[in-house]
C-alpha cells in the first residue's frame, strides 16, 4: 500500500508540473519585447534636410513599432517652411516624440522653440536655453547691422505686425495643444525672451531636466501623453536606444541647401558652361558646370529665393561678359558689377527664415571681384590682341625684313621668311642689301632699304 501511495503521489506531482508548464507557456509567449527608442540628432539650422530626416525617422518608428522617438536638438533657428513641416509631423506622429535640448551649451532658439512646444514631452540638459522666437526684421540686407531706433522708438510696420501676430498665434496654438506655458509663448515672440533649463521647467515649458539620454528616458517612464487623440503611457526605462543616421540624400540636401553653397554652385555652373562654349571639345568645364548648375537649381527650389534678385544676378554676369566681347569704356562691366552685387545681397528672402538667412557678404564680395576680374582680364587681352601686329596673311608681311637676292633697275628678287618674292622699290638696291617690306601688291612686295 505504501508503495502504491508513493507511486500515486509521484504521478500527481508529474501531472501538476506538466500543467504548470503548459499554463506558463502562453504567458511567456505573450511577454512583450524590450522597447526601442529611436534617437534623431538635429543640429544647426533647421531646413528641408532636417524635415526629411524626421519624416524618415517617423516612418522607421512605425515599421519597427518603436516605443518613442527622441530628438536631440541644438539649433539657432531656420526656415519657417521647414519648421512648419516638422511641427506638422510632430503633431501627426503615431508614436510619442520627446524633444531633448542637448548637450550642455546647446540652445533651442527661434524655430527650435516651436519644435519644443510641439513635442509630446520636452526635456533640456543643464546649461541649455530656449526662446528668442521673434521673426527677423523684414527687408534689409541679411547679415548687416540694422538701423537703431531713436530714443522715442518707432512704430512697427503693418507687415511686421502681421508677421509677429502670425508667429504668436502659431506658438500659442502649440502651447494650448500640449498644455504648456502660454505667457512665455507670447514673450518669446514679442520680447525675444529666453529661459534656462531650470527656469523652463518651473515655467511649465518643459517637463524634464536631465543630463543624458538615459536619464531622460528614466524620467519619461510612466508619464502619460496624448498621441493621435489617445492617452498613452510611456514605457521607456531601460529601452534600447537606436540612433537614426541620415541617408546620403538627406546629407547631400543638407549641404547644398546652405545659401553660401547654393550661390557658389550657381556661379560655378554658369561659368563652367560658358567656358565650354568658348572652348568646345574641352568637356571638363561643361560637365562640371552642368552638374553644379543642376545641384544649384535643386537647392534654389527648396530655399526662399527672390526671383527678381536671381534675375539681377544673372543679368550682372551677362553684362560683365558682354563688356569682354564688346570692349568700350567699361559701362557694361560697371553696370553688370552693380547688378551682380544687388542680386546677390537680396537673393534669399529673410522673412522666409527665423534667423538671418542669406549669402555671406565676404563670399559675395569675393565672387564679385572674381567675376569682374575675369571680365576685365578678357577685355585687356582683347585690347592687347587688337594692338598686336598681324602675324599671318598679307598683313603679316608688312614690316618683315629680308635680303636682296637679285636686282635690276627698280625690280628684283628678295628673300623674306625663307621664301623668294618678286619685289619693287623706288630706291637703288643691289644684291645682298637688307630691305624692309612696306606693303604688298598681289605677289609683289614693295620694299625699301633697311
Amino acid at each position: 500500500m505504501r508503495a502504491l501511495a508513493a507511486t500515486g503521489l509521484a504521478a500527481f506531482r508529474a501531472v501538476a508540473l506538466a500543467l504548470a508548464l503548459c499554463a506558463s507557456a502562453p504567458a511567456a509567449a505573450q511577454t512583450p519585447p524590450a522597447g526601442r527608442v529611436l534617437v534623431v540628432d538635429m543640429s544647426g539650422g533647421i531646413g528641408v534636410a532636417t524635415a526629411r530626416q524626421l519624416s524618415r525617422a517617423i516612418e522607421q518608428a512605425k515599421k519597427e513599432h518603436a516605443t518613442a522617438i527622441l530628438i536631440r536638438l541644438d539649433t539657432p533657428g531656420g526656415l519657417v517652411s521647414a519648421t512648419r513641416d516638422i511641427v506638422r509631423d510632430l503633431i501627426a506622429a503615431p508614436v510619442p516624440i520627446i524633444v531633448y535640448v542637448a548637450p550642455s551649451g546647446a540652445r533651442a532658439a527661434s524655430a527650435g522653440t516651436f519644435i519644443v512646444y510641439a513635442s509630446h514631452l520636452a526635456a533640456m540638459a543643464p546649461g541649455t536655453n530656449l526662446g528668442a522666437a521673434t521673426p527677423i526684421q523684414m527687408g534689409g540686407i541679411p547679415g548687416t547691422p540694422q538701423p537703431k531706433e531713436d530714443k522715442k522708438g518707432s512704430e512697427p510696420s503693418a507687415a511686421e505686425n502681421k508677421a509677429v501676430n502670425d508667429v504668436v498665434a502659431f506658438l500659442r496654438s502649440l502651447a494650448q495643444l500640449r498644455g504648456r506655458n502660454l505667457e512665455f509663448a507670447d514673450k518669446a515672440v514679442r520680447e525675444a525672451a529666453t529661459l534656462t533649463a531650470d527656469e523652463a521647467r518651473k515655467e511649465g515649458v518643459v517637463e524634464i531636466v536631465a543630463g543624458n539620454v538615459d536619464d531622460v528616458l528614466a524620467q519619461a517612464d510612466g508619464r502619460v501623453v496624448t498621441v493621435g487623440g489617445q492617452k498613452r503611457t510611456l514605457s521607456t526605462r531601460n529601452a534600447a536606444v537606436v540612433t537614426v543616421e541620415a541617408d546620403w540624400r538627406t546629407k547631400l540636401l543638407g549641404v547644398i541647401a546652405d545659401p553660401n553653397i547654393a550661390f557658389i554652385l550657381l556661379l560655378v555652373g554658369v561659368y563652367g558652361l560658358l567656358f565650354e562654349f568658348w572652348n568646345p571639345g574641352v568637356f571638363f568645364p561643361g560637365v562640371l558646370g552642368g552638374i553644379c548648375l543642376l545641384l544649384a537649381l535643386i537647392a534654389l527650389s527648396v530655399l526662399p529665393v527672390q526671383y527678381g534678385a536671381l534675375g539681377l544676378l544673372l543679368l550682372g554676369i551677362a553684362l560683365m561678359l558682354g563688356e569682354a566681347f564688346t570692349p568700350g569704356i567699361g559701362a557694361l562691366g560697371l553696370g553688370g558689377l552693380a547688378a551682380f552685387l544687388v542680386g546677390a545681397f537680396f537673393l534669399f528672402e529673410p522673412e522666409g527664415s527665423t534667423i538671418d538667412f542669406g549669402v555671406s557678404i565676404p563670399i559675395i564680395i569675393g565672387a564679385a571681384i572674381a567675376s569682374a576680374g575675369l571680365s576685365f582680364a578678357v577685355l585687356g587681352a582683347a585690347m592687347k590682341a587688337r594692338r598686336r601686329p598681324a602675324a599671318t596673311g598679307a598683313e603679316g608681311m608688312i614690316g618683315s625684313r629680308g635680303r636682296v637676292v637679285d636686282w635690276q633697275a627698280d625690280r628684283g628678287d628678295v628673300r623674306v621668311h625663307g621664301e623668294i618674292w618678286n619685289a619693287r622699290s623706288d630706291k637703288e638696291l643691289k644684291s645682298g642689301d637688307s630691305v624692309r617690306v612696306t606693303r604688298r601688291e598681289g605677289l609683289t612686295l614693295i620694299v625699301e632699304p633697311e
